[in-house]
């Protein structure tokens, strides 16, 4: 059998000798930081602050000032447009047995429009159209930007 009570003794020694070289110093930093606290300091110079002149927004109301933006530079941006038939809310264990030929509930009602978003954001309303066997939609009300703002505050 091998004695180690002489080695955890000088392992703890050395800990608490870490741990209070550690406090002593922290110790002496909140001393000096007290001492320089304790002093006056010379007054600083604040710099000159101009009140900013903002244009006035309200003032043309929506799409004022349009005519001096140049438009070309977000004609080329990519969005995400998509459309939405309806909502619901459904619990995982339900989520879990939906298979093949499942039927899942949804907030609208049959013939209802559906929802045009664009980047998450409405823009428009329509009905479900077929073109060329392929599915698309025809716009029956459009937001105005005025409405669209509005909904985001």
């Amino acid at each position: 059998m091998v004695d180690t009570t002489d080695t955890e003794d000088s392992v703890v020694d050395d800990v608490g000798d870490d741990w209070g070289a550690a406090l002593a110093e922290q110790a002496d930093a909140e001393a000096e930081v007290t001492d320089e606290a304790s002093t006056p300091a010379a007054p600083v110079e604040q710099p000159q602050v101009e009140k900013a002149e903002l244009p006035d927004f309200q003032q043309g109301g929506l799409g004022a000032g349009l005519d001096d933006v140049n438009m070309d530079v977000i004609l080329d941006v990519p969005v995400t447009i998509s459309m939405e038939i309806g909502r619901t809310n459904i619990n995982i264990r339900n989520l879990l047995q939906l298979n093949q030929g499942s039927v899942v509930e949804l907030d609208r009602l049959a013939g209802e429009p559906m929802d045009v978003l664009v980047n998450g954001t409405l823009i428009a309303h329509g009905e479900v159209v077929v073109v060329n066997d392929k599915f698309g939609i025809r716009l029956t009300d459009v937001i105005s930007a005025a409405e669209r703002i509005k909904k985001l505050r």
